[in-house]
């Protein structure tokens, strides 16, 4: 994930606007038209960022679910320690925390420049607002459980989770949506993709 940073300094270039207008009509009434088909190199080029940011939510789907399951049947997975699970959800706190600072970072600033999505009022950064509120309360149980301050209860663990879990799924499909192929290519060039530091 340090790429990500490294290539955040890459100079990007003013805006330009790629989506087609229909120029014969009222320009108050003007819509868009559909743009040509993409060639697979041209998809590829502009999926780029979707299919590199999905594979970090794939990582975190995946380790929720482990912790999830666990809390739902009441049972840690096979040959696995309490500290061991407790461990793997603090994992969980820690790298979604970091992926998410350098996306705040080095990734969503640059994206705003052209995406409605990414400027800081909007819906990404406030999930991700709300996916660390709950990340809090994980880490600070998962710390107290860690220093047998209190005992790890499945049930309670599993309450925190569903606290911020349909935001977090949400949040993890919604960002890999707005940086698919079909949407990107409206805002960016295939040169202006190529240069994006991700």
């Amino acid at each position: 994930m340090t790429s990500l940073s490294q290539e955040a300094g890459s100079a990007i270039p003013e805006p330009s606007t790629p989506i087609v207008k229909d120029a014969n009509s009222d320009p108050s009434a003007q819509e868009e038209k559909p743009l040509p088909k993409l060639t697979p190199h041209e998809f590829r080029q502009y999926n780029r960022m979707a299919e590199h940011m999905d594979y970090f939510h794939n990582h975190f789907r995946s380790t929720w679910n482990i912790i999830h399951s666990a809390c739902e049947s009441k049972k840690r997975p096979n040959g696995m320690s309490i500290r061991q699970f407790i461990a793997l959800g603090q994992q969980f706190c820690h790298q979604l925390e970091m992926h998410h600072g350098i996306e705040e970072q080095h990734i969503f600033p640059v994206l705003a420049k052209k995406m409605p999505a990414f400027k800081k009022e909007l819906e990404l950064l406030t999930q991700h607002k709300q996916i660390h509120k709950g990340l809090d309360k994980l880490e600070k149980y998962l710390e107290e459980c860690e220093g047998g301050e209190r005992e790890l209860r499945l049930e309670e663990l599993q309450e925190i989770l569903d606290g911020f879990g349909k935001v977090l799924w949400q949040h993890l499909g919604d960002e890999v949506k707005q940086l698919g192929a079909e949407n990107m290519r409206k805002f960016w060039t295939l040169e202006e993709m190529r240069r994006l530091p991700m």
